[in-house]
């Protein structure tokens, strides 16, 4: 009974509780008494009565006094285990006993490296990370700094524990300082510094530098810790600093463009009213005749579509352009005037149309004829006309030409951007134009073939007229001057020019050059 009670009193106090093997043996019996329920674990036993009956082939002693000393046993299993025990003796009521404890010390080894990595998680993470951290208590001390921090501020490292943080602010600051950092303790969390306001921080030379600061916090038993996170934005402000001097210059630039616009607008405006002069003055010259009033009619058709809509655009981006004064709508603005360009250009198209027709019919222009190298001279049309090109549109080339022929390499360039400009232009997307030249004798053919809209058989026989559009190329921007003028160019170089179409199938345009 008395070993009995020995062996309740060491359960209470030892053995349910802890985390080790306990056991406890009895000299005078030579028999373990007791395994507490981790050492069954740890040996592998899936109880108390297993482990005691085999639990004396796992320890051997040799002395009954205390001992302490690594030993390896075998579990259940027939795995080792590592551990460490202690042995201590004592007298019960009943008799001498021997207490034995034995610690895993492959479970201690395992806990060790857990600390080490914590501690190298910790190097990384503090010590060398690439922002300052400080460290400080509720009474604003500093208990700690990583390298970063001490590099920022100017302090040789340790220099800064025990300071109060007050120390790193400027000093117009500490006043208003003080009691901010006593609100964060009464009512910590994560969150940015300086809302809405700029923050510096003060060296240890006295400088002051512009940061920005993020705080967190950690509790170790009843102390709070705030924790700061510092990051040297000189170079930020700088930078800011610089994009506002640009920002500056562009609503200059802005400025000067809104100008120019203006002047433009004005100067179109001009064109404009002395383009409606001539009109009122030649629509008084074709009421003689019939022709010339058919004449009038295309004019004023082409006129009242060709120049109303560019001009329209301009005047409308125009205005739109004032509603943008803000430097972010700079996108909206280069918008605009790149429809305003676009509409220009497309007016200069079509002035340069009226003064060559002009030009002609004065008969201001003459053929210079030369030797000229036909193939580049094609290349470098293709290379002008490429932004005109729609999507998957593609050139294919049959050039069977001499080197040089004799004939006006102007006036065939013009031809030539005329003809291809039309064939880009009535041709849908992923067609091909077809270009060949072969020789006729002595003379020059020059066929381009395209898969666009084609022309009607009525419409055929009116091309070549002073303004005439096709009925289903209403809704393509031009002046019905283009083949007119081809015609009149090849005139002067005494040439000839044939045109097959067919609805919906495209259009055969063949020109004939007599050699020189």
């Amino acid at each position: 009974m008395n070993d009995e009670l020995d062996y309740h009193i060491l359960s209470n106090l030892l053995f349910d509780e802890s985390e080790d093997l306990m056991a406890l043996y009895a000299l005078r019996t030579e028999q373990f008494i007791r395994i507490n329920p981790a050492g069954c674990r740890l040996l592998g036993y899936a109880s108390e009565t297993e482990a005691l009956a085999q639990a004396k082939a796992h320890f051997s002693w040799g002395a009954a006094h205390a001992t302490e000393q690594e030993i390896e046993l075998m579990r259940a299993d027939g795995q080792s285990l590592k551990g460490l025990v202690r042995i201590t003796a004592f007298k019960g009521i009943s008799g001498e006993y021997q207490l034995i404890r034995l610690k895993n010390l492959e479970l201690m080894q395992h806990m060790q490296q857990q600390l080490e990595a914590n501690d190298r998680r910790y190097e990384a993470v503090f010590t060398n990370a690439t922002i300052g951290i400080i460290v400080s208590d509720r009474q604003g001390k500093i208990v700690s700094c990583n390298a970063l921090g001490y590099r920022l501020l100017g302090y040789e490292e340790g220099e800064l524990l025990g300071q109060s943080i007050e120390l790193l602010v400027p000093e117009s600051k500490r006043g208003s300082h003080v009691h901010d950092r006593e609100s964060f303790y009464r009512h910590p969390q994560v969150r940015a510094m300086g809302h809405n306001r700029d923050l510096y921080a003060q060296r240890k030379d006295g400088s002051v530098f512009p940061v920005e600061i993020s705080l967190s916090y950690f509790q170790v038993e009843e102390e709070l810790y705030a924790v700061g996170y510092i990051i040297d934005i000189t170079f930020k402000k700088e930078a800011e600093r610089a994009l506002l001097l640009q920002n500056q210059r562009i609503e200059r630039l802005n400025e000067d463009l809104e100008q120019k616009v203006a002047d433009r607008t004005h100067a179109l405006m001009t064109t404009l009213s002395q383009l409606e002069r001539s009109k009122d003055e030649l629509a008084k010259a074709l009421e003689t005749e019939r022709e010339l009033g058919e004449l009038k009619s295309r004019f004023v058709s082409m006129a009242s579509h060709e120049f109303r809509t560019p001009l329209t655009t301009v005047l409308t981006s125009a205005s739109l352009i004032e509603k943008y004064p803000a430097t972010e709508q700079q996108d909206k603005r280069l918008r605009h005037v790149q429809r305003i360009t676009a509409s220009v250009n497309h007016l200069n198209d079509i002035l340069e149309e009226f003064l060559s027709v002009g030009k002609l019919e004065e008969g201001k222009v003459e053929a210079r004829i030369t030797l000229v190298a036909l193939e580049p001279l094609i290349q470098e049309v293709l290379s002008d006309i490429q932004g005109l090109r729609k999507n998957g549109q593609d050139f294919e080339l049959d050039l069977q030409t001499p080197d040089l022929f004799p004939t006006d390499a102007s006036l065939l360039r013009k031809i030539l951007v005329n003809l291809l400009s039309n064939a880009v232009k009535y041709s849908g997307e992923h067609t091909v134009i077809t270009i060949q030249a072969t020789l006729e004798g002595t003379g020059l053919c020059l066929a381009i073939q395209d898969q666009g809209i084609g022309i009607s058989k009525e419409d055929q026989k009116h091309l070549f007229e002073r303004f005439f559009r096709a009925k289903n190329a209403i809704n393509y921007q031009g002046t019905g001057l283009g083949l007119h003028i081809v015609m009149k160019y090849l005139e002067l170089l005494r040439g000839a020019i044939t045109l097959k179409s067919e609805l919906e199938k495209g259009t055969l345009v063949t020109i004939h050059l007599p050699g020189q």
